[in-house]
């Protein structure tokens, strides 16, 4: 019988062994490593999103300008509501006045605390009509209405109050929509921009009922 002699490892065997063992680790790591940064995934680093886009919470010129332009425009249509209740004919009209009422009220709170946290002036209340809005630059801001509109409006009633209350207001709208479509356009604000986008939307709406009213006379 013939005795075989064991192979001895020669250390040199044993450093190749040692590399190629090390080279694979490291290539299984790499690859680890690619799939935990792939887009969409939490664990990796572009897939981490805790934080908001600079873009949801920066704002500019434009953001503010919307929310001094805007506040002053709500509180005249405000006051122009606020007629209805004593002076129109038509329960239409004035649920259409109650509904703009309950819409813009709360929307100037929230643009009074933007420009708060903004440290930028908030438009004085009682100053708001074309002219007089309390800001510099408000006079010529579309779709206000003048001291001579008003008014005429406060001097009217009954369906003379409604013909006046609807024309005005759809001047009116008609302005905040090209002040919001400006602001979606140039904003940067994320929560200013949706809200210009809630403005066009529903005045839009309201333009259109109105002038059925309006024909309808």
């Amino acid at each position: 019988m013939t005795l075989r002699t064991p192979t001895l490892r020669t250390p040199a065997r044993r450093t190749v062994l040692a590399t190629v063992a090390v080279t694979g680790a490291l290539l299984l790591a790499a690859c680890g490593s690619d799939r935990d940064t792939g887009p969409g995934n939490d664990n990796g680093v572009h897939g981490a999103s805790a934080s908001p886009s600079p873009s949801a919470t920066a704002h500019d010129a434009q953001d503010v300008s919307f929310a001094q332009g805007m506040i002053p425009h709500h509180r005249q249509a405000l006051e122009m509501a606020r007629l209805a209740a004593g002076r129109a004919a038509s329960a239409r009209v004035k649920d259409l006045a109650a509904r703009i009422e309950k819409a813009q009220d709360p929307e100037i709170r929230t643009m009074s605390g933007w420009l708060t946290s903004w440290g930028e002036d908030v438009p004085m209340a009682g100053m708001d009509h074309s002219g007089h809005s309390g800001m510099p630059g408000m006079g010529g801001m579309s779709g206000m209405m003048s001291e001579a509109d008003m008014t005429a409006l406060e001097k009217a009633t009954g369906k003379d109050f409604d013909t006046k209350f609807l024309a005005m207001m759809i001047d009116h709208h008609r302005g905040a929509v090209e002040m919001a479509t400006t602001e979606k356009e140039q904003g940067r604000y994320g929560p200013a921009k949706a809200l210009a986008d809630d403005i066009v939307t529903a005045q839009n709406a309201e333009i259109k009922e109105m002038k059925q009213l309006l024909g309808s006379r």
